[in-house]
């Protein structure tokens, strides 16, 4: 972004540069892998059969590539739905009309195990961002040719999936029913698990709603597929499955 004065409406350059990102039209593929975090699109990027690193502005990073013939592009949102809607907004400004977030969650169901992937077919918005877009009865959910797309790549990696809904929160600590610093809690933080738990929502996680509320908006699609860390259930944590994920991911868009 130059130091040339611009509309703060839509700020961009000339050759419509994105303000956040630094992207520009050419820059990425229709199809987007967008991980949290900046850290993990080198990591996705390293699996494709070209790759070459197009902009690193704040937190976000994007690569852009092939994958088994494919066009394919990566860029990090950071955490939460705000840096989503920025990506969302920049990609497609530029051409991009798919976006499938690759991340990690904790499962609110017993039985599903640390390292699993879960697929996302719609999200509880529990978030803020969604709702600065449209009035919160509006739905989050998946585009069906993305849901079906991660399913097949995962049964093509032999990796274990399963389908469901997510709660996207806006709080790690609280929003999550986790207690606050110094123990800091709240009612509602104590009874969430059991509440969404009941409406058989899956896990955790903190894009979903923000990407699938835009999509439906804006008629892109989206998916989201999450290695699960955490098993709130059986109070069990793990940073396991990461590389699945993201096969899986590179895997969707071919």
């Amino acid at each position: 972004m130059t130091d040339k004065k611009v509309s703060a409406t839509r700020p961009v350059t000339e050759d419509r540069e994105q303000y956040h990102l630094e992207v520009k039209e050419g820059d990425v593929a229709k199809s987007v892998l967008i991980p949290g975090d900046p850290q993990r699109v080198e990591r996705i990027s390293s699996l494709w059969d070209s790759t070459r690193e197009v902009a690193m502005h704040r937190q976000f990073v994007t690569h852009t590539g092939k994958y088994k013939g494919a066009d394919i592009s990566a860029c990090s949102t950071g955490i939460g739905g705000p840096g989503t809607a920025i990506v969302i907004e920049e990609l497609a400004n530029v051409g991009a009309d798919t976006f499938l977030r690759v991340g990690s969650c904790a499962t609110l169901k017993e039985d599903i195990e640390i390292g699993d992937i879960i697929i996302s077919t719609a999200a509880v918005r529990l978030d803020g961002t969604s709702k600065q877009y449209v009035r919160p009865e509006y739905p989050a959910s998946a585009s069906y040719e993305v849901v079906l797309a991660f399913v097949e790549a995962a049964e093509t990696l032999g990796l274990t999936y399963h389908l469901g809904i997510s709660a996207s929160t806006d709080s790690f600590y609280l929003g999550q029913s986790r207690p606050g610093f110094g123990g800091y809690t709240q009612s509602m933080s104590e009874t969430l698990i059991e509440d969404l738990t009941r409406a058989n929502v899956a896990n955790f996680e903190m894009e979903a709603a923000t990407l699938f509320t835009l999509g439906n908006i804006f008629g892109f699609r989206t998916g989201a597929a999450c290695a699960v860390y955490a098993n709130r259930v059986r109070d069990e944590f793990e940073v396991k499955g990461e590389l699945d994920v993201i096969k899986c991911g590179n895997e969707a868009v071919k």
